[in-house]
């Protein structure tokens, strides 16, 4: 058995970058970073490190992505990974890893953001907010899988 799954928990390095396939198929991408923090076992002191991955989103979750998403928001991808491979206008051969996002679930929302539905004000909802997890192909939002 074989398995490509990739989970990432991070924050967008800017905007989402909408665009349409010429057949008019959404797509979304953006620059996720991650971090690790551990200890230097020899000197004793914290370490950190990011790295970058390049996240990319289709159809309606490309949609929601682009309307809810913004540089610095929190996000969760599940997907997979995928190599592309092109010629350059010189003639070499270029390769591009990225995640092919399956599934997604947004952060919670920034301080004094407007979002939509909620008005101009930015006022909180007077409920407990909730996370939603939004999965590929699906139009409703499923929030009764908080992995937090």
């Amino acid at each position: 058995m074989y398995l490509n799954k990739v989970i990432l928990v991070g924050r967008l390095v800017a905007s989402p970058e909408m665009r349409s396939t010429p057949s008019g198929q959404s797509v979304c991408s953006f620059r996720l970073a991650t971090n690790r923090i551990w200890t230097d076992q020899k000197t004793g002191q914290r370490q950190e490190k990011t790295e970058y991955h390049n996240i990319v989103l289709w159809q309606r979750l490309a949609e929601i992505a682009n309307q809810f998403l913004a540089k610095g928001s929190l996000v969760l991808i599940e997907g997979r990974i995928q190599t592309r491979s092109w010629q350059d206008s010189s003639g070499n051969k270029r390769f591009r890893s990225e995640v092919v996002a399956e599934r997604m679930q947004l952060g919670p929302k920034a301080a004094g953001k407007i979002i939509p539905g909620e008005g101009v004000t930015g006022q909180k909802p007077s409920k407990k907010e909730e996370i939603p997890i939004i999965e590929e192909g699906e139009e409703e939002i499923d929030i009764s899988k908080i992995p937090f």
